[in-house]
């Protein structure tokens, strides 16, 4: 694999353990997969075989996103009008949808993988974790093998979350019987997918996380199990916690979900959950002594139309936070960035009503880097510096949009916002998004498969 010179940065947004800062007219060069040095004039006579030069003048090159919850197949059922969340209680939304998810087929399930992926790649996301939970009977058990077939066509750097629903509705669940399994079905495929495809190696593109949907869906042993497999093969562990779930977990198992899983021993430094909306401050607090980490998923938050994610009560009890698109059904765009924008703008609405300070727009830039790598279980992955992964994106910030902010590379994500796509997204050293488009692939005949196979759906 070649390595690039980036050239002139106006701007590198590195950090060497000790923080983001910013680093003003440099270069940085990359070596295969990984970074090589960042620093003033690196080459100025003949530079390492194989080396691409990339004029980088008035750039700022930011470490690549890492996205920590969402939902692919959710791309099918986006911008829909009878799914609107201002007349729809939770349960009647649910209702809704999952009728809709179960007549998914295989192919649904791979062209949403597309369409979710490029869309993160386009706006700077380099590591996609998705929870893929949907499992309808007649669309077969290969659906997160064909996300990896996916992620290696777009050259995404994926987390598989293998979810799975146990629980009936005759039981209280919110899943029609066409998209349940069995505990055994469930944890037999989680070991498949883990011996196929979980890497541990250095840059490791393909990793596999243990992710039972939600508690109030399955039995209380399938967690018991999935934290028994994880644990067995040191995978990471995740599901949904605090969404409005606690009423009825305390009504059936007469505590509040964080305690419940803390009992079952789903939580600790190799566990995240999605959401965490409802829970309090001392609910967090048992979270963060026992290292459980929380994917913050902001823009389900204005649908909801719940409380915000209390964000600065995290950061004054030091819980790990991650930052996730969420499900298209309920963010109806793939756009990290956008959501680490809206993640910050949400908590300044509510900052009057807070105990705590909201954290500087910075650090939801590092909740977007190296707090996703840090829930991901990653070391090597969220951060600009020598011997770390080149999974990178930049932004021409020659341009009308950035006049009066160029001042603070640091902010600018969170304060200002960017309203367009990358100039370029580097993945594991390779360019794979660049003057607006996939380096060597057709987006137009993307899109043509992705709209067939979404025609085949029944709605």
């Amino acid at each position: 694999m070649a390595g690039y010179l980036l050239t002139n940065c106006a701007a590198v947004i590195a950090n060497d353990g000790e923080g983001l800062r910013v680093c003003r007219n440099v270069d940085l060069l990359t070596n295969g997969p990984s970074i090589e040095a960042i620093g003033e004039n690196l080459y100025k006579g003949e530079l390492p075989a194989g080396t691409i030069t990339q004029d980088a003048t008035g750039w700022f090159v930011y470490p690549g996103l890492v996205n920590t919850h969402h939902h692919f197949f959710q791309c099918f059922v986006r911008n829909r009008a009878d799914l609107d969340w201002t007349k729809l209680t939770v349960i009647e939304w649910l209702d809704r949808i999952y009728p809709i998810f179960s007549r998914l087929t295989e192919d649904c399930f791979y062209h949403a993988s597309v369409t979710a992926m490029a869309e993160m790649i386009k706006h700077g996301c380099t590591t996609a974790f998705d929870h893929q939970y949907c499992f309808p009977r007649r669309a077969g058990k290969q659906l997160i093998d064909r996300q990896f077939e996916a992620a290696d066509l777009l050259g995404m750097r994926f987390h598989a979350g293998r979810g799975g629903n146990t629980l009936p509705k005759s039981e209280g669940s919110t899943i029609p019987d066409a998209m349940l399994e069995t505990t055994d079905e469930f944890i037999a495929d989680c070991a498949r997918l883990i011996d196929t495809y979980h890497d541990t190696s250095p840059f490791s593109m393909r990793q596999v996380v243990v992710a039972p949907c939600q508690p109030v869906n399955c039995y209380r042993e399938t967690f018991v199990e999935a934290a028994a497999l994880a644990r067995d093969r040191s995978v990471q562990l995740h599901t949904h916690v605090g969404e409005g779930e606690s009423p009825v977990i305390e009504a059936r198992h007469g505590m509040r979900t964080v305690d419940y899983c803390a009992e079952i021993g789903f939580a600790g430094p190799d566990t995240f959950y999605a959401h965490c909306w409802e829970l309090t401050h001392d609910e967090l607090r048992m979270m963060a002594a026992s290292g459980t980490g929380v994917s913050h998923c902001p823009e389900p938050v204005y649908l909801v139309g719940a409380e915000v994610t209390d964000i600065p009560a995290m950061s004054a009890f030091g819980l790990r936070v991650g930052l996730g698109c969420d499900g298209a059904a309920s963010n109806d765009n793939s756009n990290l960035m956008h959501c680490l924008h809206s993640a910050y703008m949400l908590q300044c609405l509510t900052a009057s009503t807070r105990a705590h300070p909201v954290p500087p727009p910075v650090d939801f830039l590092g909740y977007a880097t190296t707090g996703g790598a840090a829930l991901l279980g990653r070391r090597d992955i969220g951060r600009l510096a020598a011997g770390m992964a080149a999974d990178l994106f930049a932004i021409d910030t020659r341009r009308m949009d950035y006049i009066g902010t160029r001042h603070d590379p640091l902010s600018l994500i969170a304060k200002v916002g960017i309203g367009m796509p990358t100039d370029m997204t580097m993945i594991n050293g390779r360019i794979v998004w660049a003057k607006g488009e996939f380096i060597g692939l057709d987006e137009m005949r993307l899109f043509a498969e992705a709209e067939a196979a979404l025609a085949t759906m029944e709605f």
